[in-house]
């Protein structure tokens, strides 16, 4: 067979339904509060962590979201806990209850 020089791509899909939901479960059972973000972004514009690193909050909940532990854990090292989040959310999202209920999560579920 001739080599033409180029390759079929693998298939970019992710399919979420195959992605682990028992840390979105275990957070809906332990810090409800979750429910009610709606994603403004006070959080992420206040982190003192997502100033000294990378780390974004609202990536954080997408990740667990959509099931993606991995990713996940190691996003969540990098909060620092400091509060600031917690502080300015328009609807009362109890920040650190999140992330210490995340590292509580996949521990669990390991």
């Amino acid at each position: 067979m001739k080599d033409f020089g180029y390759s079929i791509r693998k298939d970019r899909q992710i399919d979420y339904d195959k992605n682990d939901k028992r840390v979105l479960h275990y957070l809906e059972k332990h810090e409800p509060s979750i429910l009610t973000c709606i994603a403004c972004g006070s959080c992420t514009a206040t982190c003192s962590a997502g100033n000294f690193s990378d780390f974004n909050i609202r990536l954080v909940q997408t990740l667990f979201r959509r099931g993606e532990t991995e990713p996940l854990k190691l996003e969540i090292r990098k909060c620092m806990l400091c509060g600031k989040c917690q502080l300015v959310c328009p609807r009362g999202v109890n920040m650190r209850n999140m992330i210490l209920a995340i590292q509580t999560a996949i521990d669990k579920l390991k």
